[in-house]
């Protein structure tokens, strides 16, 4: 029942039904894993299944495979749906795959979106696939690496299927054609149209062809302004708690650090419409301006916190424009990691160095016992020097002076780092002087 739930035909026979391929030969795209001499290709003809992972996004050909398997192996085949089954369907799956082994037969075990099973359910997977018991196939939309056990992952192989490009979608058409026994009723313009709307996703895109050739007359032609009051855009590929939400605020991230302007733009604007929500995206903003910007431009980090502030006044979608603005300030910025790097060096050293106290001459004295101790003792108020600058040593004597903060020559850091000099200058002079009069002493 359950393999019959999957794969079986729909009494209307839809366009996407009549396309499904029989052959991995009819497979569009994924010749890097299904072409002639491809590793799982390979695996396929040899007839020597072992477990393995199909990861790819919706529509790009993991339940065809499935389907087309099923077909090419000697083996019991059993499919089910993580979506729709539970532990006691797949006890009743590994029970009869035990009995059916008893006499010879394998059995190769297909779930379904696979990822939606538990860390506990997918433990159960463990000892049925490395005692042989199944051979599992598993589909999933989501990151293996995020999403399944590692032991899990550890007994099987991951083949990664990519979404359909144009040459694919366009084998699509062809094959549509053959079976309506008509072109599809778009112009060249409104053809490629269909196919960014389809965003590669295969099993949508055959729907939008079904459904343009359902509304057409047979002889009208739509142009790409028609077709798009006769088919809606698909709706974009973003979940806000799995891998797409990472990597795309990745993107974001790295293309701000790499001061491309207009990609960040893009993945935010992308994100914005799939859903995410903007304050989410002002925190990441925000820390970038300290983490990737920090001192080089000290107002990238004011902007962050007003552009923050703009869109809690204002909310969707005026407040947007104040997002965009901060994407563009912070792209254009001077970019230095140097307050960044300095805190990170001081936390390592803070955990070494972590029960040093620090030099007697700045410790307070406010009792006559602590200055019977040195507390306080040769400390040079610095406002009370020519300069503003005693050029004493703050730091633990056992530890010795570090060096966190390394200013780059970018951006206000640049003065800044013109400060530090002098400071260094000063100090050494100082120094050398404090030296040569204890010599003499």
């Amino acid at each position: 029942m359950e393999q019959q739930s999957l794969f079986a035909d729909n009494v209307s026979r839809p366009l996407a039904d009549r396309m499904r391929p029989t052959r991995i030969e009819e497979i569009a795209g994924q010749s890097e894993l299904l072409g002639e001499g491809a590793p799982l290709r390979r695996m396929i003809d040899s007839g020597k299944l072992s477990s393995f992972i199909l990861w790819g996004p919706p529509g790009c050909g993991k339940t065809t495979l499935a389907r087309i398997l099923a077909g090419r192996t000697s083996m019991r085949f059993v499919a089910l749906s993580a979506v729709f089954s539970g532990v006691a369907d797949l006890r009743k799956a590994f029970e009869e795959a035990e009995k059916h082994r008893a006499y010879g037969e394998g059995t190769l075990l297909f779930i379904d979106e696979i990822h939606r099973f538990n860390r506990a359910q997918q433990d159960g997977f463990l000892p049925y696939v490395e005692n042989g018991t199944v051979v599992l196939v598993g589909a999933t939309t989501e990151n293996p690496s995020f999403e399944l056990n590692s032991a899990l992952l550890s007994r099987c192989k991951v083949f990664t299927l990519k979404p359909l490009d144009a040459e694919a979608l366009a084998l699509l058409i062809d094959r549509a054609e053959k079976l309506q026994h008509r072109p599809l009723p778009v112009t060249p313009e409104a053809r490629q149209t269909l196919m960014d709307m389809a965003d590669g996703d295969g099993r949508y895109f055959i729907n939008l062809m079904e459904t343009v050739y359902d509304l057409t007359a047979m002889n009208e032609t739509l142009d790409a302004e028609a077709l798009r009051k006769v088919v809606q855009k698909r709706a974009p590929i973003y979940d806000k708690d799995r891998e797409g939400h990472y990597n795309l605020i990745s993107a974001l991230h790295k293309s701000l650090r790499g001061s491309d302007t207009d990609a960040a733009l893009y993945w935010a604007a992308r994100m914005i419409d799939g859903g995410e929500d903007p304050k989410y995206l002002l925190r990441r903003l925000t820390r970038f301006a300290s983490e990737d910007i920090g001192l080089a431009d000290p107002q990238a980090l004011q902007l962050a916190l007003a552009a923050w502030d703009s869109y809690d006044r204002l909310g969707s979608p005026e407040g947007e424009l104040a997002i965009a603005e901060l994407i563009i300030y912070l792209g254009t910025a001077p970019k230095s990691n140097a307050a960044y790097t300095a805190w990170s060096a001081a936390r390592r050293s803070a955990r070494e160095f972590s029960s040093l106290t620090p030099p007697s001459h700045i410790l307070n004295a406010p009792t006559r016992l602590m200055k019977d101790l040195g507390y306080g003792k040769d400390y040079v108020y610095d406002h009370d020097t020519p300069e503003g600058f005693s050029g004493q040593d703050y730091f633990p004597e056992a530890m010795g002076r570090r060096t966190f903060y390394r200013p780059v020559e970018r951006g206000f850091e640049r003065e800044i780092r013109r400060r530090l000099e002098y400071w260094d200058k000063l100090r050494r002079q100082k120094n050398r002087i404090q030296n040569e009069e204890s010599s003499h002493e």
